[in-house]
């Protein structure tokens, strides 16, 4: 059994905390550079007494991820951009049936087969675009290894909240380094929460039936609204970011996940030279804190996004800045990652 307190890689460590948050299925298929964790699954989840299963293609590991959640267990898959791209068709079928489970994306370089190293090139797919159809994912976006377990904890109980796909939106940054990190609960599979809707077994009830095709208009147009309202909730209440400095920023950075680490350092060169300069870190990228943006936007000079891509949160970010400040965008797309003098350079020309 792992120590309280360990290095580990973080595709690891994100397995072992699925594990520890109840979830006994797992279904996959390989793909650089998320494969630590099927590998890491294939070994422990036997320990567990639970499910480990290499399907033949991503199409086949979501329907199963499907099946599973229709039968009430805390089920899992991960996969790295194009892998979640085959998995989408899937995706909506079970967002449509009201199924919670946890899909894990370590982006890579993109579009097409891309490449294997650090991206963050499928905000858009994670947020917006993922697949047909009126839906959202609840998406977190963690920046160390710790943070990566603590959201996957969470991204189960929050699954099963509201009965909706969580994603876990990481790259291969993240999946591959290492860290020292600590476990800080573990969930007993025997007290997870009552699914009544689930299909296992019909002996002393009313069956229940799984389905995602509405052919009455007004029955498929009642289940939008339905879901509608399960995002609005989301938003309500499940907003979380980080804020670094913004009590007296005059421009502020806006970045999530692995680039926001290098952010940060960027932040103490510029404070060093006496640009007041902070940051906001979504840690949801949906629900997106829209609201501490817009507060911000009545205070300070400008706004700075920063991406592993050529520009796709920059969008959420003017939306909620609504035309009031300025703001600014810096990308890095291909798998390059910036460095903390890239980015102060950036922040000197605005300022300049």
């Amino acid at each position: 059994m792992i120590e309280e307190k360990t290095m580990m890689k973080g595709n690891e460590a994100i397995a072992e905390a699925a594990i520890r948050a109840g979830c006994r299925y797992f279904f996959g298929y390989p793909i650089t550079p998320q494969n630590e964790i099927p590998a890491y699954m294939s070994e422990r989840m036997p320990e567990e007494d639970g499910v480990f299963l290499q399907a033949e293609s991503e199409i086949a590991a979501i329907n199963m991820v499907y099946g599973a959640a229709g039968a009430g267990a805390r089920v899992m898959t991960s996969s790295s951009s194009p892998g979640v791209s085959l998995k989408a068709e899937g995706i909506s079928y079970i967002a449509a049936a009201e199924l919670p489970c946890v899909i894990v994306n370590m982006m890579r370089g993109g579009p097409g087969l891309g490449g294997i190293d650090p991206s963050q090139s499928d905000y858009f797919q994670a947020t917006k675009g993922m697949a047909h159809g009126n839906f959202h994912l609840m998406v977190y976006a963690p920046s160390s290894v710790q943070e990566a377990v603590d959201v996957t904890m969470k991204a189960f109980a929050k699954a099963d909240k509201y009965r909706n796909p969580v994603m876990i939106l990481g790259d291969g940054m993240i999946g591959q380094m290492m860290e020292p990190l600590e476990f800080k609960e573990e969930v007993d599979p025997e007290q997870l929460p009552d699914k009544p809707w689930a299909t296992d077994g019909a002996k002393n009830r009313k069956r229940n039936i799984i389905n995602s095709l509405y052919l009455d208009n007004d029955v498929l147009a009642a289940l939008n609204w339905k879901l509608k309202d399960k995002y609005r909730q989301m938003k309500q209440e499940e907003v979380e970011y980080e804020t670094y400095q913004l009590e007296d920023a005059e421009i502020v950075l806006i970045a999530y996940g692995s680039l926001a680490r290098v952010v940060s350092s960027s932040l103490k060169i510029a404070r060093d030279r006496g640009i007041k300069a902070g940051m906001i870190r979504p840690i949801t990228l949906f629900p997106f804190p829209e609201k501490i943006i817009k507060n911000t936007a009545e205070r300070v000079d400008c706004f700075l996004t920063l991406e592993m891509s050529t520009g796709q949160m920059i969008e959420d970010v003017r939306l909620a800045v609504n035309g009031k400040k300025k703001v600014h965008f810096h990308g890095s797309p291909g798998g390059n990652v910036p460095t903390p003098k890239d980015i102060f350079k950036e922040i000197n020309e605005i300022i300049e």
